[in-house]
């Protein structure tokens, strides 16, 4: 990317540059990808620095390759356009990354700083020479250069280090140890690297309109919204990659200010459409600065500077709602100059925090100290943290942001707008942006954390404000098409009359939130025949507001406090044997050792707990523990008729009993396992070697037992660590396997103490179980045929038959 700006601004005296402006621009926006991808897969391992810098390099080109396309094609043609254009985003970047370089020089980053330094530099350069003519473009060239020379130093050093297996690593390309610094730094505490990215983005949005008011440049136009949009989309990735690093609050605040990027690129363009600059909802900012102001209230528990830093966007807010004219106007733009002093000063906090040993003070132990003298308020700490109800889950919950963007939009819409000119008030990007794209990303993380109901309530809600804010606000129906509009809606209805029902073994809140949007619904529709009684949707949309605004408090109150202070509710009719989720069971990840550690210690301490196996899932309990191997006797319903089998991770564990064993069988046995075979073998005194105790009435019958090795690391493993292990399927009599780690909990409730969770299951069909009792005769049968097949199982016992 350097070089090709390099032979760019070489060539840009002559009278046609060497490199067409469109095909610059669609190069640059293919090296931001592939930027953005390479900072995104650094950041998950913890390179934070390598990652900052990669990420705001992709910012750049995204914006600044749109800008020159924007040239190429003839849409920036009046004198000072490119200029207007390039500057705000060139400041901002000057900035950002002189900060990166100078703590890249302070934690002896020194590659990554030189190249930080040196873009930098460029852009610097490249403001001078729009401005004065003294200044060629040959300096910008230059600086270019440097990027490229240390850049090539860089990847060679990373290729010989990668070529000869980390035996030979240049000065400044061994990333290992620096990757473990920071993952010891970020092992004492949730640190979000993705931060520092988004604050940036906050500069660079704030730069378009503080450039405008400070007279660097001299018009807001539509050669500025790719800076605006490019940030918005990024803002969005930040958002998602923020709740990737559990990090809630940061998340929903970053989701907030990619709002107002897409709201401001939205109104630079409205000479499209208008000539006149179009007006701000009064009621939407107010409860905006409403929610921003809740959210600093939460966020300064955590850390009292970025609890500060909010209430700039606070005020910008407040501002906005003051001015008719909103980002057009001199005060909104005056908060601008603030937010981009106060952002530029909390990327350096943030990145030096991260990088060094020594940090800069933000006052996170003092509100933590305050509070622990409080036994109302307990701030939630621990492991368990994010932890989901059903599943395991890569992402903190973002229920927190599809609640507040509920609020936005059902505010956002209490302002009508003129029939005549619908696009002169700015509500689409409050309705399509809050109430639909972010409200998408709040339920998708919802369904990756296992909230199949929540998730579908919000991705379907999320739809209904897309097609209907575009369709109101954009002018896009009549009279001709209200019958079909009114059709959609009904159906839409419907759906919604069956969420309603469905919340009603939720709790009581997603309850009144549900029955609350029915009642925004019924306004679309009265609205689509033109039947809507004056005041109708006034009332819907503060309705449905303020059960947003509940959910919302309750959400932020449950994810930083322990309790319920604002409790949810509990269901309004109780589902029977499940305990209607109100009971939180622990999900481990399987692959994690440590998950299945504690696993164990339940299992040692009396639990019954559902793990993976090479077939289905089951339901075990330590043999050792004749109370719990009784608790998942009585899990099952017509527990009698299902026998619960025994199972062992080695022959080892029946060594001592061997001689109690016909020496066929013993054979039998370790041809055919570790696999999903389980053996039925005559009952016998070998049964208390195993340490079965009162435990061994519960197993098989009186005649005989089933026992297994599976063919599954995980669970070996967990049995070396507990002892043999009783087991029987993790669902109730008579009902299908279980064949996903979600599916435990949902069917075994109450009965299950905790999940490890690996997943869908390798396989649908469970263990084939086979009859060895008389196998001294050379005879098996089978009791069950799963997924090892019969021949399979006979194969093995006639090559041990063979002299």
């Amino acid at each position: 990317g350097s070089l090709l700006l390099a032979v760019h601004f070489y060539s840009l005296p002559r009278a046609a540059p060497l490199i067409p402006s469109t095909a610059l621009g669609v190069l640059l926006l293919i090296l931001s990808s592939l930027l953005a991808y390479a900072g995104i897969r650094r950041s998950l391992r913890n390179a934070s620095l390598f990652s900052s810098l990669c990420l705001t390099m992709s910012v750049f080109w995204c914006g600044y390759g749109v800008v020159f396309i924007l040239g190429g094609q003839g849409v920036l043609n009046d004198t000072g356009d490119f200029r207007n254009a390039l500057v705000p985003g060139l400041v901002t970047f000057t900035l950002a990354l002189f900060i990166i370089a100078v703590v890249g020089f302070l934690c002896r980053e020194v590659i990554l700083a030189m190249i930080a330094s040196a873009v930098s530099l460029a852009s610097a350069h490249e403001v001078a020479m729009h401005y004065s003519t003294a200044f060629g473009s040959s300096a910008v060239a230059c600086n270019y250069m440097i990027v490229c020379l240390v850049g090539g130093y860089f990847a060679l050093g990373r290729i010989l280090y990668l070529l000869t297996k980390e035996k030979i690593a240049l000065p400044g390309t061994d990333l290992a140890k620096k990757k473990t610094h920071e993952q010891m730094q970020s092992t004492r505490g949730s640190m979000n690297h993705f931060a520092v990215s988004g604050l940036i983005l906050n500069m660079l949005s704030a730069s378009v309109f503080g450039c405008r008011l400070l007279g660097v440049t001299g018009k807001l136009f539509i050669g500025q919204v790719p800076w605006l949009w490019a940030a918005g989309i990024y803002q969005i990735g930040i958002c998602i990659l923020s709740y990737r690093a559990m990090d809630v609050l940061m998340a929903t605040f970053f989701g907030f200010t990619s709002i107002l990027k897409f709201a401001g690129g939205y109104c630079l363009l409205y000479p499209i459409w208008q000539p006149e600059e179009p007006s701000f909802p009064t009621p939407f900012l107010v409860v905006f600065s409403i929610l921003f102001a809740v959210l600093a209230l939460f966020l300064t528990l955590k850390s009292p500077v970025d609890g500060l830093y909010l209430l700039f966007y606070v005020a910008y807010c407040i501002a906005l709602a003051c001015r008719p004219k909103g980002f057009f106007e001199g005060g909104p733009q005056g908060v601008d100059v603030a937010i981009f002093v106060a952002s530029a000063l909390m990327t350096l906090i943030h990145l030096y925090n991260v990088k060094a040993s020594a940090k800069i003070p933000t006052g996170k132990g003092a509100v933590k100290a305050l509070l622990a003298r409080s036994s109302f308020l307990k701030i939630r700490e621990g492991a368990d943290l994010h932890a989901p109800y059903l599943g395991y889950s890569k992402y903190a919950d973002a229920e927190v942001l599809g609640y507040a963007c509920s609020v936005l939009a059902s505010f956002a819409m209490t302002m009508t707008g003129d029939p005549q000119a619908p696009l002169a008030t700015v509500v689409i990007p409050w309705v399509v942006v809050a109430g639909g794209i972010l409200k998408l990303l709040g339920g998708s993380v919802a369904f990756a954390r296992g909230k199949t109901l929540e998730s579908s309530v919000f991705i379907l809600y999320a739809v209904m404000w897309i097609i209907w804010g575009l369709t109101r606000y954009g002018g896009l129906y009549g009279t001709t098409r209200s019958f079909h509009a009114a059709v959609g809606i009904i159906a839409f209805m419907l759906f919604n009359g069956f969420i309603v029902f469905c919340t009603l073994f939720l709790n009581i809140a997603w309850f009144f939130y549900s029955l609350a949007f029915l009642l925004i619904a019924v306004s679309f529709l009265l609205d689509a025949i033109h039947a809507l009684p004056a005041g109708y949707d006034i009332a819907a949309t503060l309705i449905f507001g303020l059960v947003s605004f509940y959910c919302f408090l309750s959400a932020l109150f449950n994810s930083i406090f322990e309790g319920s202070c604002l409790p949810m509710g509990r269901p309004i009719v109780q589902l029977s044997g499940v305990g209607g989720g109100m009971t939180k069971c622990l999900h481990l990840p399987a692959r994690k050792a440590s998950s299945v550690k504690r696993i164990a210690d339940i299992l040692k301490n009396g639990g019954t707990c559902g793990i993976p196996t090479d077939t289905v899932y089951v339901l075990v309990a330590a043999c050792n523990r004749p109370d719990a191997v009784e608790k998942a006797h009585h899990s099952k319903r017509q527990a009698q008729d299902r026998p619960m089998s025994l199972w062992i991770s080695s022959l080892k564990q029946l060594e001592p009993a061997k001689h109690l064993f016909t020496p066929l069988l013993w054979d039998f046995m370790e041809a055919a396992w570790p696999s999903p075979i389980s053996l039925v073998v005559p009952r016998g005194e070998w049964v208390d070697f195993l340490g079965m105790k009162d435990s061994a009435k519960y197993v098989g019958t009186p005649q005989s037992i089933a026992i297994r090795i599976p063919d599954c690391s995980v669970t070996t493993h967990l049995i070396d660590l507990v002892g043999p292990i009783v087991v029987t399927s993790a669902n109730p009599t008579g009902e299908a396997d279980t064949t996903h780690h979600n599916q435990v909990y949902a069917k075994l409730g109450d009965k299950v103490d905790a999940v490890l969770c690996d997943g869908p299951s390798p396989e649908n069909i469970a263990s084939t179980v086979v009859d060895c009792t008389k196998i001294d005769s050379g005879n098996i049968g089978f009791f069950r045929v799963g997924i090892i097949p019969k021949s399979q199982v006979k194969l093995i016992l006639i090559l041990l038959l063979l002299p």
